[in-house]
């Protein structure tokens, strides 16, 4: 990691290397643009004009970073942070070459200090205000900045919303037809589950994240719901407008899901998140929990990223075991 600075030289480091303006229209300085530049786009309310790609960048969760691996982007990554579990095997190598600044979110002495021109943030919280990292501060600073648009969405997320993101982060970084490429092939991929599902009848699923005193589960407002209906499923907390809420237990209950899909991450292991719905007296008349029928979905499938497609059908082999591959 670059030593540290002050924060008047930081500053005109990043300006230095900033190649994009917040704002409609690009800085004029006479350099001719790269192909495909300028590039305007519109992210969750910010709108920016690239006159050539990003050179320094910081990822900030596990899916953007491997938006980034997918595209090969590797050598535009100054940076990244907050791993869920280990990125695929087939992005292990370029992983592997860029600095890790920390193990969950970086403080904004040490994201600065990876000079970045460009940060990438997959969940809301990598944009904390109180912890100094806001949009408006970093670009306040030279910085630009692109928020995975899933928590910016103002209905339900779906797949079209995964291959925009593919698509305008490709073509930010001039990557535009190796994004098209990966886009061809996921819908591919997923018109082929669907075939194989056809008929299928649905399952009700309830989703367990995590909690003991309410349940934190997947609501109808994040692509984990996309997921679960193209698996050959109904999420019985579709109703919720947001990609997690909390539900309470009696809820859970009067849902009675069939199927229950336990999400992986963190220091609270399956088996433990299995016992602790096991042993719950008031579970014991639910269908999934009196069948033993449960799912597992590691975090970093079931967000907008480039796994979903193949997680699709990961998890439709387990809703339908009748009808795997």
């Amino acid at each position: 990691m670059p030593r540290r600075r002050t924060a008047a030289a930081l500053i005109a480091a990043v300006a230095l290397l900033t190649g994009c303006t917040t704002g409609a229209e690009p800085h004029d300085s006479g350099a001719k643009a790269a192909p495909g530049f300028p590039y305007t786009v519109d992210n969750c309310g910010v709108r920016t004009t690239f006159k050539a790609p990003p050179k320094r960048v910081v990822t900030m969760n596990q899916h953007v970073t491997e938006v980034m691996l997918e595209l090969g982007l590797e050598k535009s990554l100054a940076g990244t942070a907050y791993l869920d579990d280990r990125v695929l095997p087939q992005y292990a190598d370029a992983y592997a070459r860029v600095p890790v600044l920390a193990k969950e979110y970086p403080s904004r002495e040490a994201l600065l200090a990876a000079n970045p021109d460009f940060v990438y943030g997959g969940y809301a919280s990598a944009f904390s205000a109180k912890d100094g990292r806001d949009r408006e501060g970093l670009a306040k600073s030279g910085i630009d900045s692109r928020l995975d648009v899933e928590y910016c969405a103002k209905g339900a997320v779906t797949l079209d919303d995964l291959y925009r993101e593919v698509e305008e982060v490709g073509r930010t970084f001039g990557a535009g037809e190796r994004a098209e490429e990966w886009i061809d092939g996921a819908k591919a991929r997923a018109a082929a589950t669907a075939a194989r599902l056809k008929g299928a009848e649905p399952v009700s699923v309830f989703v367990y994240d995590g909690g003991d005193k309410t349940a934190s589960t997947a609501g109808g407002g994040g692509i984990g719901n996309e997921m679960i209906t193209r698996a050959g499923g109904r999420n019985v907390f579709a109703d919720l407008p947001k990609p997690f809420a909390d539900a309470s237990w009696e809820q859970v209950v009067q849902r009675a899901p069939d199927v229950i899909v336990i999400y992986d991450y963190g220091s609270t292991t399956v088996e433990q998140k299995k016992k602790r719905l096991i042993e719950d007296p008031a579970l014991k008349d639910v269908p999934a929990v009196k069948n033993r029928r449960f799912a597992v979905m590691p975090l970093s499938d079931v967000v907008l990223g480039v796994r979903a497609p193949a997680a699709v059908d990961k998890l439709a082999d387990q809703l339908h075991p009748d009808r795997k591959r």
